[in-house]
């Protein structure tokens, strides 16, 4: 079990293991524990409590520097940091503590996390490899995982929004995004795995069994700072920036799936966007209820997209424009992809507004532009 400090505010925390304090920590990380003991958090003074699963990694760290940069920092971090890259992620974020997934797991499973105080959840935790093929361990880390969340938050009454995918409209072409079950044919076992705790979600809310807000966003194709991490997994803005810093170059695919070389078409949304979806339905920060103003409860699933398909030669384009002018290189379409590759996404909002969300998305000029200054600060 993995307990790591983060920027401590006001708010004062002790970990408890088998009924004693441990507030002491060697470096930064310490294994206070066998993985069979129960770790329980016991608040002291704390007015507010918010979880963010998965947020070590590259949404949900970002999710936690924007939860900050409105002032929140009472913040439990949940994740599995094997990988200690993603510690990177979380430099100068301001947080309460980093637990171990298994660790937290065990402990709302058992309900001895030791605190009611839970102001949200913001679910970002999950297998994101769309090549992963171990059918078991995405079922479990994308569904079974899920509904341990959502049962832990439906029991506290906590507002529980949380990371679905675009990946269940499968290869889906042109018009083919609505939020409707006929669009719904994932082409991998990633894509399978969130449809069914996206199906799983329906079924409760259909059944009247939820009383809190509980959100599902589709994420379409993420990109932004902090995801040097995930390697062939990440967006292929990441790709194409480090191609152009490393190798003066950019590498894109050959015409495929009908599209000509470069032309292959996705819905880039760019991370904080996303980050302030979360925050709109969990209503924190400047989306909280007024004095006197009682929260609204939202229930459903939307899309989460820019709305605007571009094309891989755009992005290209656009990263030239910051960056200076540099070759593109064509490459074949790699052959373990062929089947499992989406060519084309891009996202009806018309379900994200129904839900009641009107605000607008950037630009994928804009979000770059932004990004560019975010990983300038980080690197300054």
């Amino acid at each position: 079990m993995l307990i790591h400090q983060g920027i401590i505010s006001q708010a004062r925390f002790v970990i408890v293991l088998n009924g004693m304090e441990r507030a002491s920590f060697s470096a930064n990380i310490v294994k206070l524990a066998e993985a069979d003991k129960v770790c329980r958090i016991v608040h002291r003074g704390v007015r507010l409590l918010y979880i963010v699963t998965g947020g070590a990694g590259f949404i949900g760290s970002n999710l936690v520097h924007e939860l900050n940069s409105h002032g929140t920092r009472d913040i439990l971090i949940v994740d599995s940091v094997a990988d200690r890259r993603k510690l990177e992620n979380l430099e100068g974020a301001q947080y309460v503590e980093l637990m171990d997934k298994s660790a937290f797991r065990r402990a709302i499973r058992e309900r001895s996390l030791g605190t009611d105080r839970v102001e949200a959840i913001l679910h970002q935790g999950a297998c994101s490899n769309t090549l992963e093929d171990d059918d078991a361990y995405l079922m479990d880390n994308n569904c079974e995982y899920s509904k341990d969340v959502l049962r832990f938050a439906a029991d506290l009454g906590a507002p529980f929004v949380f990371a679905s995918t675009a990946a269940v409209y499968g290869a889906g072409g042109p018009g083919r995004f609505a939020l409707r079950a006929e669009n719904e044919h994932p082409l991998n076992m990633y894509g399978h795995s969130k449809l069914m705790f996206d199906n799983y979600f329906r079924g409760l809310l259909a059944s009247g069994a939820l009383q809190c807000t509980a959100v599902g966003l589709r994420y379409f194709n993420v990109y932004g700072a902090r995801e040097g991490h995930k390697g062939r997994m990440a967006s292929v803005v990441h790709q194409f920036r480090k191609q152009m810093a490393e190798h003066g170059r950019i590498r894109i695919f050959k015409g495929s799936g009908g599209y000509g070389d470069g032309q292959q078409r996705r819905d880039f949304v760019y991370v904080r966007d996303l980050a302030r979806l979360n925050m709109f339905f969990a209503q924190i920060g400047p989306y909280a209820p007024g004095r006197n103003e009682p929260a609204k409860v939202y229930h459903g699933l939307a899309n989460a997209g820019s709305g605007v398909s571009r094309s891989f030669n755009d992005v290209a384009r656009a990263l030239m424009n910051l960056h200076g002018d540099c070759p593109v290189d064509y490459l074949p379409f790699p052959p373990d992809l062929e089947g499992r590759y989406q060519h084309f996404t891009e996202a009806d909002l018309s379900s994200l507004r129904e839900l009641g969300y009107h605000g607008t998305m950037m630009t994928l000029e804009e979000g770059l532009a932004d990004m560019h200054e975010t990983c300038n600060s980080a690197a300054s």
